[in-house]
């Protein structure tokens, strides 16, 4: 054997020799990890014990704003608390450090939905709109990650589940054991036997609805939400004349605040549309697929004004038809307080509940102690409400009674309790008040805070739990808490009728009249008598 084979062959049993000391070490070291884990396993486990002592002293508010929150996670360390809130439109991501007490915000509408953190808590999984999320901490930005998933979806034996599931739970769960009296089971065997031939959920939903409504109750019944319209059609802000009959729309009224109004253009009441983004609108023709999946982007009108014979181009930013609902609401109470404020020479207030909530709650208390402070006697108008929980709030407001003056220098600056309304006040009702806008009236009427004004409010006053289905699309209600008064009789299906009971004649709201209102501003300035 040659010098340069000899070597070769030491070579290559150094090599062996060196790999067996490789595996031994590896073995080594795998072993000492068993034994580790069996050293942890047999140490005992203590328990968290918790220092409760003065613990709401220890209280501190972590969020900046108050907002409408969604998950939360905190790092292993516990030094980085990562939550979503909804504080604009939408969900964003928000970070808090514990340690520098700072907070900031770190992704722009990521959606809500569960936060999932790797190891070690660089990247947060969420998971919304049936989709997961991948948000690096670092870096600010978030990306959707691809994922395939297959299952056996049964869409028949989905709904036979469903339509079990409901008629359980309301067996269960009504608020009253008895089912208004009605044979629940005999329901079921009805109603059953139509689900092997329905084949959608728009049917489904129908006969879910169906079968709750022989309960003969509010608050229940089936939704069902579907997909929608890729693109929504998008609004101008702008009444149109109906009676011209030529190309073009023809603006009958600008809507306040909407997008002929935030910005100062020459578009006034009898100007003609001719084009939007170019495409011309014809006489006869449908012209909204040219509003289609505009909404929030800009859009370039052409204007014609018969008045002065001009041609200009208009661009304007397209609102939602939800934001054109919300300003011809704004333009309805504006109405209505004009109209009482004309009616009662300036001498009674009026404010709309819109909803019996935080936000609405908010805005009649900032109108009723605000702009109606001075005023003799408020109308609070509670119409078209559909419901929520602000009964006792409400009825707290209006229900203040003088107890002290604020007297600097023989001035009078206002009265105690500074908090609430002191005056006379009545509250309009109307057979579309449903839920809480059925329990505050009763309420009011109850505690003699004033009188109530307009037309009989249904008995709709129960606590429900709309439950999501295994099916998100599918949605039912069942009223679980009903209201009882003193006298032991539940406000469900009991009919509030007014101190003053009027309608609203259709011919004359065509008109533009109210005649609710109007006797409301009776009531008051009857109530206040003469003018001092």
């Amino acid at each position: 054997m040659s010098k340069e084979e000899l070597a070769l062959v030491e070579d290559a049993e150094k090599k062996d020799k060196d790999k067996d000391a490789d595996k031994d070490k590896a073995a080594d070291k795998k072993d000492k990890k068993k034994d580790a884990k069996k050293d942890d396993e047999k140490k005992e486990v203590k328990p968290l014990v918790f220092d409760l002592e003065n613990s709401r002293d220890r209280v501190i508010r972590l969020t900046v704003n108050s907002s409408r929150l969604g998950d939360a996670v905190l790092t292993p360390k516990g030094d980085k608390l990562y939550y979503q809130a909804a504080f604009e439109s939408g969900y964003d991501l928000w970070e808090h450090d514990l340690k520098e007490n700072k907070t900031k915000i770190l992704m722009k509408g990521v959606g809500g939905g569960a936060l999932l953190p790797d190891k070690k808590s660089e990247n947060l999984f969420l998971c919304t709109q049936g989709g997961i999320k991948k948000a690096t901490v670092s870096g600010g930005d978030n990306k959707p990650v691809n994922f395939e998933a297959f299952f056996d979806y049964q869409p028949y034996g989905e709904r036979e589940y469903i339509f079990d599931h409901v008629w359980q739970q309301v067996d269960d769960k009504f608020y009253v054991p008895d089912l208004h009296g009605v044979d629940w089971k005999g329901y079921r065997e009805s109603y059953a036997r139509f689900l092997p031939y329905i084949n959608n959920n728009y049917d489904f939903q129908e006969l879910l609805s169906e079968m709750l409504g022989e309960l003969n109750g509010s608050h229940t019944g089936a939704r069902y939400y579907g997909s929608g319209a890729t693109l929504s059609t998008t609004a101008l802000g702008a009444f149109y004349d109906e009676t011209y009959d030529g190309d073009g729309l023809k603006i009958k009224e600008v809507l306040a605040k909407g997008p002929f109004a935030v910005k100062k253009t020459e578009v006034t009441p009898g100007c003609i549309i001719e084009k939007i983004d170019g495409k011309p609108i014809l006489k006869g023709q449908d012209y909204f697929p040219l509003l289609e999946g505009k909404a929030g982007r800009k859009v370039i009108l052409a204007m014609y004004n018969p008045a002065n014979g001009k041609r200009f181009d208009v661009t304007i930013k397209a609102i939602s038809t939800g934001e054109q609902s919300n300003l011809l609401y704004k333009r309805w109470v504006e109405r209505c307080r004009k109209m009482v404020d004309k009616l009662s020479d300036g001498r009674v207030g009026y404010v709309h509940v819109k909803g019996m909530d935080s936000q609405s709650f908010r805005e009649v208390y900032s109108e009723v102690l605000g702009r109606c402070r001075n005023k003799e006697a408020i109308i609070v108008d509670t119409r078209h409400n559909g419901g929520g929980w602000l009964h006792d709030d409400l009825a707290t407001l209006l229900s203040g009674k003088e107890y002290q003056r604020f007297m600097p220098r023989g001035q009078y600056i206002g009265s105690g309790p500074f908090n609430k309304w002191l005056k006379p006040s009545c509250v309009l009702v109307c057979e579309d008040n449903y839920s809480n806008a059925h329990g505050f009236p009763w309420v009011y009427k109850e505690l003699k805070i004033g009188k109530l004004i307009g037309a009989p409010v249904p008995g709709t006053m129960t606590a429900v739990w709309w439950e999501n289905q295994i099916d998100p699309s599918i949605v039912f209600g069942i009223p679980q808490v009903g209201c009882m008064d003193m006298r032991g009789e539940y406000a469900e299906n009991h009919q509030l009728s007014p101190d003053v009971e009027i309608y609203n004649v259709p011919e004359k709201a065509l008109k533009g009249e109210d005649q609710q209102l109007e006797a409301a501003v009776r009531e008051m300035l009857k109530t206040v008598g003469e003018k001092k």
